[in-house]
């Protein structure tokens, strides 16, 4: 099974920025979507961006729309977030996944198969 390892978090001050990525340990056949969600300590989790892998249409939650954006290296079976203009709400636990649903853009948490362990995205005020 794929196995996802999310890498560039840390701390950072408000306004700044930070480019997370997402490793896939090889590379997923078919029609997927690579999801960036994020959860806040005490809250749920929620999507950030999706990207459909093939054909790189993208989806933004309001939240970070203007200031993340989302793409991927094919060759490289990875992931990016980049995150610009980071404000304190940005912080919490970043995580990527892969959902095979075949087209839209899956924001819940079940339409994710695959999971990476996180990584962990403090931004000062």
């Amino acid at each position: 099974q794929v196995q996802l390892v999310e890498s560039g978090g840390g701390l950072v001050q408000a306004g700044g920025s930070l480019q997370l990525s997402c490793a896939a340990s090889e590379r997923t056949s078919g029609s997927y979507a690579l999801g960036w969600f994020r959860q806040a300590q005490g809250k749920e989790r929620e999507v950030v961006a999706v990207i459909r892998w093939m054909s790189g249409v993208i989806y933004y939650a309001d939240s970070v729309e203007g200031r993340f954006t989302i793409s991927r290296d094919d060759a490289k079976n990875t992931g990016y977030l980049q995150m610009n203009s980071l404000k304190f709400e940005d912080t919490g636990t970043y995580y990527c996944a892969i959902s095979r649903i075949p087209f839209g853009f899956p924001r819940t948490l079940r339409a994710y198969e695959i999971w990476g362990q996180g990584t962990t995205v403090t931004v000062s005020p």
